[in-house]
């Protein structure tokens, strides 16, 4: 019974990678809600080549569940905004890094044109920075201290685009070691 438990258990702790109606991917779901949206005909099955699908046992039906489903109803994209410029929002697009020297202590806000030159408070002027860069930076534009952002700095991408980034590029770099393994 123990053994039966742990499979039922590592199964249901897999995840569904979900496409929407245009093909696509947004997010990555628990099996529980790809579940549900198989069987609430919200979502069908896709598949790519080989991929995995998961057997869940119901007392009345055996579901096969794809390791990515598309969604089929007619859902209008979310309306997402851009979030607003705060230390939280800047600190997460960089990656809790100095944009200048990589440093991950005691992180500041540094805006790349001074305010005092003209400089606004928006995305495409603000960057992390730790304390020591911004001091040495001070005052200046970033050529007369001799500092450039190592990231060129630019409000944060919509959270499907940013997902969907990052699935084919994983896509790629397995399509790219299936092809060497092959060869």
């Amino acid at each position: 019974m123990q053994v039966r438990q742990t499979r039922q258990s590592s199964v249901l702790q897999n995840s569904v990678v979900v496409f929407s109606r245009n093909y696509l991917p947004l997010a990555r779901i628990n099996i529980k809600r790809a579940i549900v949206l198989l069987i609430t005909g919200q979502a069908e099955s896709l598949e790519f080549g080989n991929t995995i699908k998961w057997k869940v046992r119901s007392p009345s039906i055996i579901l096969e569940v794809p390791e990515h489903i598309r969604l089929t109803v007619a859902n209008p994209e979310r309306l997402w905004k851009v979030p607003p410029v705060n230390r939280r929002e800047v600190l997460r697009r960089d990656n809790h890094a100095c944009q200048y020297c990589g440093s991950t202590k005691n992180l500041t806000i540094d805006h790349v044109i001074p305010r005092s030159k003209g400089g606004l408070h928006t995305w495409d002027n603000v960057v992390a920075a730790c304390e020591r860069c911004n001091s040495l930076k001070g005052d200046r534009l970033p050529y007369e201290a001799s500092m450039v952002p190592r990231v060129k700095p630019k409000a944060p991408a919509h959270p499907a685009v940013a997902f969907a980034e990052k699935f084919w590029q994983a896509q790629q770099e397995e399509d790219a070691e299936v092809e060497t393994i092959v060869m």
